[in-house]
């Protein structure tokens, strides 16, 4: 079949670009995002495309290029789902908070509400496309859902995850190492499977279009996050262990880096990996390997998560030790609150956390991101649930301009890789700050003995102090 027609249900990190950049490339087909959040769905109709809830380089333009033409934006979620032949899931699937699978199972409940409303709304075949990270076997999940309607309409279920990266989101979907996509390996699962490569086949080259079955699909999520997760716990565990002997991390990874069978690639000591999948994915692999009784597999994943956490905790404990070993009424400047730089996501970031610990402390930190929201800090702080809303106002302070934040400051906490930090005037930030004067670089992003010659006491992860 020949597919003309497109809706994804979701309007995230994930389902905005990804449906942006099939706009451009297949101007035969029309392509309609389709979100329950009224504000959401209005900053992705803003005309200016500044203003579009998901910052990525080059999103804007691609945006504009497409959107009225046939890329369009609406709440109008089961007129969508009526008009198209392939609708795209791409809604949020965190981590479960409540009963059973808590703190590691995925929360199916967005997944098994589209399921319903798909069964509800269709009345014409439609192949159904997971784009959301699953636990293995979801697709049998949707698929009972749809098949049960009585409706007499035909689904077929195919898993497409992303492999996104998030600051080089466009790049990636323009330019895709492989695109994934698996199905039945019937006949009528052979033929969705091919209806999407087509679509693909428009802009990516055939031979990085992957097949598989759907199982293989979903697992091939989880495990690429995975691997990449434990790349950074592992360089991250040895960071430690440098600081100990006198070896900088950045020459061990650049060593071990250039062995062709490692390649250089997640090998940057950090304050810890964020984002919305890493994490989640890793726990959700853990809780299908434990309830097949595969315990030593979840033990090994999970060590990938704790060693992760143990980054962000010694990251904020250096900072009170060598602040004398209090920093109760002192600020510390955050710059950087994203998990990544070149996005305004800040699902699971490090940040959340090195603040968490010193707001334990009573710290009073002063954040500056330059594309994170105020409001978007106190959402992250509140919903850990480990203060009062008042308390976390209290504390912290969000301000947009960055010397602002340094001054006055005891000292500085790098937490996001932003390029700009490098340029700022250093020597004018040291001036406005109480001596001595900290930088505690989470990146490794500046230049370490520049700032010392100008004054700063300072520490990079993984390097001699």
């Amino acid at each position: 079949m020949k597919v003309k027609s497109i809706c994804c249900i979701g309007a995230g990190y994930v389902g905005g670009p990804t449906m942006a950049v099939i706009a451009k490339k297949c101007p035969g087909i029309k392509v309609t995002v389709v979100d329950i959040n009224e504000a959401r769905i209005a900053a992705w109709n803003d005309p200016d495309v500044n203003n579009i809830p998901v910052y990525e380089p080059g999103l804007g333009e691609v945006v504009a290029e497409s959107r009225g033409r046939n890329l369009f934006f609406s709440t109008d979620v089961d007129g969508a789902i009526d008009e198209s032949d392939m609708i795209f899931i791409s809604v949020n699937t965190p981590t479960k908070t409540y009963g059973e699978g808590k703190g590691l199972a995925a929360d199916l409940k967005w997944i098994e509400l589209c399921a319903r409303q798909i069964a509800r709304v269709a009345k014409s075949d439609k192949i159904v496309v997971e784009k959301s990270t699953l636990p293995v076997r979801t697709a049998s999940t949707i698929k009972s859902i749809l098949d049960h309607t009585g409706s007499g309409v035909s689904f077929q279920i195919l898993s497409n995850p992303e492999f996104l990266a998030e600051g080089t989101a466009v790049e990636d979907l323009m330019d895709p190492d492989r695109v994934l996509i698996g199905g039945d390996q019937t006949e009528e699962g052979l033929k969705a499977i091919q209806a999407l490569v087509d679509v693909y086949a428009q802009w990516v080259p055939r031979e990085r279009i992957l097949t598989t079955n759907v199982w293989s699909s979903e697992l091939s999520k989880l495990t690429a996050n995975a691997f990449l997760a434990q790349r950074v716990s592992s360089i991250n565990s040895l960071s430690e262990l440098c600081e100990h002997t006198e070896a900088d991390i950045n020459e061990v990874a650049r060593a071990i880096g250039s062995d062709s069978r490692i390649g250089p690639k997640f090998l940057k000591a950090s304050v810890g990996f964020g984002g919305s999948c890493f994490q989640k994915d890793i726990l959700n692999l853990v809780y299908i390997s434990r309830s097949y009784g595969l315990n030593e597999v979840a033990d090994y994943w999970e060590q990938v998560i704790q060693m992760n956490d143990h980054q962000k905790r010694r990251f904020a404990k250096k900072i009170i030790r060598s602040l004398y070993n209090t920093v109760n009424g002192k600020k510390i400047a955050f710059l950087g609150w994203a998990f990544k730089k070149d996005t305004n996501d800040t699902r699971e970031s490090a940040a959340i956390y090195v603040a968490d610990h010193l707001l334990f402390e009573q710290a009073h930190v002063a954040v500056y991101d330059p594309k994170v929201k105020e409001e978007q800090v106190f959402v992250d702080m509140d919903y850990l649930n480990t203060r009062s809303s008042e308390e976390n106002r209290k504390y912290i302070d969000v301000v947009e301009d960055p010397y602002e934040a340094c001054k006055g400051a005891h000292a500085i906490a790098v937490l996001t890789e932003w390029d700009v930090f490098k340029q700022y005037d250093w020597s004018k930030i040291y001036d406005n700050m109480l001596k001595p004067a900290h930088v505690f670089d989470g990146r490794n992003v500046l230049d370490a003995e520049k700032l010392r010659k100008i004054g700063f006491q300072v520490y990079s992860i993984g390097t001699p102090s």
